[in-house]
């Protein structure tokens, strides 16, 4: 692993880490009123077109980071529709 993808690397993991608050948040409250899904689901969109533009440039640390706000932020929609329900 070279220099730049560990640049790549920890710049995924910050954004990607950014979700978390949120998501402990609304694990803990239940509440979710004020937090859109059309965001979240237009976000997850283009996590997902960033994961097929990893792959096809096999680009590791697209693919990682993307990865893994991918399940974050279904994780967040999961809690969304969930709890949007109470």
């Amino acid at each position: 692993m070279n220099f730049i993808d560990i640049i790549g690397l920890f710049a995924g993991a910050c954004i990607t880490l950014s979700t978390v608050p949120q998501i402990v948040k609304v694990w803990k409250t239940k509440k979710v009123k004020d937090i859109s899904l059309k965001t979240f689901s237009i976000l997850t969109f283009g996590i997902i077109v960033w994961i097929i533009y990893g792959i096809l440039k096999e680009d590791l640390p697209i693919i990682i980071t993307n990865s893994v706000s991918l399940c974050l932020n279904l994780i967040m929609i999961y809690f969304i529709i969930t709890y949007k329900k109470e």
